[in-house]
Formats: structure tokens, C-alpha cells, sequence
């Protein structure tokens, strides 16, 4: 008689299971943990080029005058892992830093409720993008687009497309003070604290009921809908995250690079290199929020390595665009790779039983 027969074949293990070494060998492979080992070779490569950059007390400081861009990608990420995008971001840096310098001027006093009126406006201007973007069905492409173009004119129309206003010392020590005499770093930056408590806050709410929720809306927005997620209002968020993220990278940009309707311009299209660049997909479902840092801290080196080998900065925008269709190419085929189907044994065949006199066997 006839026996069903089948060749075993085992499924990938998920990245949560198997020994320590296993989990960090697979994990490497993704592109979400690429990203850190392209950061180790940059880093190896800027300090061959320039050994002092090695040096604790220049690394950290090169980490605090990065910390603003990857606030930036931290925000950007909510947007594009729940499948959108935000080209707002610089235009809200440029309309905080200007709020910044015109209300706070030299009076102390203001700080505090000038902090406050920032990330009240950061979150208004989330909240637009994101309901215009949910409930009013426009792309969020298109709705962030125009809010750029309204906060850009809004922008020149305060300044004369010049600088204006100047905040106190006070303020501006959030951007470039910090912590002094501190053994090994000499300096503790302000922004690298920052910098640091936004990365646990940003783990912590993705391993929350809403991080998962959002990667699920990102992925299949009708099934989380009808697994009865309201993902009109888990994107919302995502895009009022990302607002406040820009509303933080302000608020660390005043401190050294002043008060100029132009702080922030650009800030937008880095973020997006520094996300993909970090493996997460465009068109969201897939991506981890410290791959996305990762990737801002690893274009920042790489800017840097080309600043040391003196390629002239126009170049720039040329490295970014070629970042992006490549990171974005490379990520899109490994996470197709890792969502495909696996191969699992085929159950065994149920137990043949004697055919009654007069029957087929199907044996001849």
C-alpha cells in the first residue's frame, strides 16, 4: 500500500527565541540591526581618520550636538512605522526656535511658560496633521506638506526671513550647557540627558499596548480595526509624537545655533534618511524606534567621515538621496524574506487500514 511521505524541514527561529548568542547573531542580520554594526564600522573609520574623535570627552560631545536629529528620527519613526509621513518637522523647529527668541527675549521669568507654549503648539500642529490625515482621508504626504508650507510662511512673515529675537543664557544652556567636571566625559551635556530619557521613554511606550497597537496599524490597518483598535486615534498620536519630537530638537537647537527662521530646514528629510537607514519600511508594520536613532547617529559619522576627508559639503544632499533608495531598497527585500511563509513538516499520514474484500487498494 501506499505510505505519505514528507521531508522534514524546520522553520526559522523568531528573534525571541533560542540561546542569548542566537538571538543577537539573527538579529543582526535584519535590517533594524544592521544599522548597529554600520555604525561600529563608521565610527571605526571616522577615529582612523581622526583619532581624537575617539576620545571620550569629543565622543560625547559629538553625541550631544547629534542629539537633536535623533530626537528628530525618534518622532519620524512613529509616523512611518504606523505608514505615514511627516515633512513638518523642520518647519515646526524653525517656528519653535523663532517663538523661542521673540517671546522669551532676556526675561528669565518666561522660560518656563515659553516651554510650555512650545509643546502646546507641538501638539496642535500633531494633532492637525494627524485628523487631517485620519478622518479627512488627505495623504498625510500632502497634509504635512501644506502644513510645512503655511508654518514656513508664517515663519518669514515673523521674521523677514531674517534673525530675530535672541533668548537668555538660561534657555539656551539646554542646548549647550551641561553637567561640568564629570570624571572621564569633563562635560555632561544637557541634550545627551535629554537624549537618553527619550530613547527609555520611546523603548518604553513601543513595548506598550500602544507601540504594538501602532506597528499593527502600520501593517494592516483594516485587521487592527477589526481587531477593534481606533486607528484613526493610535495615528493621531504617532504624528503628535512627532511633533513634540521636532517641538524637543527646538528647544536643543536654540542653544547653539541660535535663533534663524532657516534652524530646522532640512531637519525633515534627515529624519527620514536616519529612519530607513535604521531598517524601518516605508509603508509601515516593520521597524524598531533605537534602529531609527541608530541610523541618525550613523548618517551624522558619515557626514562626519566626509567632512574629514574633505568632501565638500553640496555633496551632501547627494548622499542622502542615494542612503535612501538604497536603505530603503535593502530593507524592503529583507523584510519580504523574513515574512514569507516558512516550510513546516507535513503532519504524518493517518494509519492505513485493511481494505474490505471487493474494494480498490489503490496498489496494483
Amino acid at each position: 500500500m501506499s505510505t505519505a511521505t514528507s521531508s522534514p524541514t524546520t522553520r526559522p527561529l523568531p528573534l525571541t527565541e533560542g540561546s542569548f548568542l542566537q538571538r543577537v547573531v539573527r538579529g543582526a542580520v535584519t535590517p533594524g540591526g544592521a544599522v548597529f554594526i554600520l555604525l561600529a564600522v563608521l565610527f571605526v573609520a571616522v577615529v582612523a581618520v581622526n583619532p581624537s574623535f575617539g576620545e571620550p570627552p569629543q565622543l560625547i560631545r559629538f553625541i550631544g550636538r547629534t542629539a537633536p536629529i535623533v530626537i528628530a528620527a525618534m518622532g519620524q519613526y512613529y509616523v512611518i512605522v504606523s505608514g505615514e509621513f511627516d515633512l513638518s518637522m523642520g518647519a515646526v523647529i524653525a517656528t519653535q526656535v523663532v517663538i523661542a527668541g521673540n517671546y522669551i527675549g532676556e526675561d528669565e521669568s518666561r522660560v518656563l511658560p515659553a516651554i510650555g507654549l512650545m509643546l502646546l503648539i507641538g501638539v496642535v500642529v500633531g494633532l492637525v496633521n494627524g485628523l487631517g490625515t485620519t478622518l479627512l482621508k488627505v495623504p498625510s504626504f500632502i497634509v504635512t506638506l501644506g502644513t510645512m508650507l503655511a508654518l514656513g510662511g508664517l515663519v518669514r512673515f515673523l521674521t523677514g526671513g531674517a534673525a530675530t529675537g535672541n533668548p537668555v543664557d538660561t534657555f539656551r544652556e539646554i542646548g549647550r550647557g551641561g553637567i561640568q567636571d564629570v570624571p572621564v566625559l569633563e562635560v555632561l551635556p544637557y541634550s545627551v540627558i535629554i537624549l537618553v530619557a527619550v530613547a527609555a521613554g520611546s523603548v518604553w511606550l513601543m513595548r506598550s499596548p500602544f507601540g504594538r497597537t501602532l506597528i499593527a496599524a502600520g501593517d494592516n490597518p483594516d485587521a487592527a480595526t477589526l481587531a477593534g483598535a481606533h486607528v484613526w486615534w493610535i495615528k493621531t498620536r504617532a504624528f503628535i509624537l512627532s511633533s513634540l519630537s521636532a517641538t524637543v530638537a527646538g528647544i536643543l537647537l536654540v542653544g547653539y545655533a541660535g535663533v534663524h527662521p532657516s534652524v530646522g530646514a532640512g531637519y525633515e528629510f534627515q529624519a527620514i534618511t536616519a529612519v530607513v537607514l535604521g531598517g524601518v519600511v516605508l509603508g509601515g508594520g516593520r521597524g524598531w524606534v533605537l534602529s531609527a536613532a541608530a541610523g541618525a547617529l550613523a548618517l551624522e559619522l558619515l557626514f562626519s567621515f566626509l567632512n574629514f576627508q574633505e568632501v565638500e559639503s553640496t555633496w551632501r544632499n547627494s548622499v542622502q538621496g542615494l542612503i535612501i533608495i538604497l536603505a530603503v531598497a535593502v530593507a524592503a527585500r529583507a523584510w519580504s524574506l523574513g515574512r514569507r511563509p516558512s516550510s513546516r513538516p507535513a503532519p504524518p499520514a493517518p494509519p492505513s487500514t485493511p481494505a474490505r474484500p471487493g474494494t480498490e487498494t489503490g496498489d496494483n
